[in-house]
């Protein structure tokens, strides 16, 4: 089992953030990258940044035989192409793809450009993970800490189990 979170709080040529969203799923299955399954659409604030635009964020589900560090090359690649830049951290972006957990292994890795750390260091604190993947891997563990999905979003503050909203495609 593979988890990749996708989000996206910027317009652009391909349409609002949903559309964006949709266009990256259709880049991703493009390459070697099977979609098993798919949460539905939660919008959240920017974080950290909260005066910044709104995301909307999904979790998917995936199979791939692609090793880690491909399959992070390739999610870079789609990034890009859709119009990513990386100027400063946390800036607004069309897309934006991160690995949760890949095959529930603890992955760290110095790679030339990049540094890729499985499962994301900070995914325990982002309600924009932690909900949506509630709601396709109900049973999900930490692979490092060993916490429950329960206990991860028990650990959310209320402002933030509150500030996330599940919103239809349309």
């Amino acid at each position: 089992m593979i988890i990749l979170s996708l989000g996206s709080n910027l317009s652009s040529k391909f349409g609002d953030r949903i559309e964006n969203l949709k266009v990256a799923l259709s880049m991703i299955e493009e390459n070697e990258i099977i979609i098993k399954s798919k949460s539905s659409y939660y919008e959240s604030p920017s974080f950290p940044d909260t005066t910044k635009p709104k995301f909307i964020n999904i979790i998917i589900l995936v199979e791939s035989k692609l090793e880690p560090e491909i399959l992070m090359s390739k999610l870079i690649y789609i990034e890009e192409k859709m119009g990513r830049k990386r100027d400063k951290k946390n800036d607004p972006r069309i897309c934006d793809i991160d690995i949760i957990d890949y095959k529930n292994k603890v992955i760290h890795a110095n790679l030339p450009y990049f540094d890729l750390t499985i499962p994301h260091k900070e995914l325990i604190f982002r309600n924009f993970v932690l909900i949506p993947l509630k709601e396709i891997v109900p049973d999900w563990i930490h692979p490092k800490t060993k916490e429950t999905i329960d206990a991860l979003i028990q650990k959310l503050s209320n402002d933030d189990r509150n500030s996330i909203l599940k919103i239809s495609e349309n």
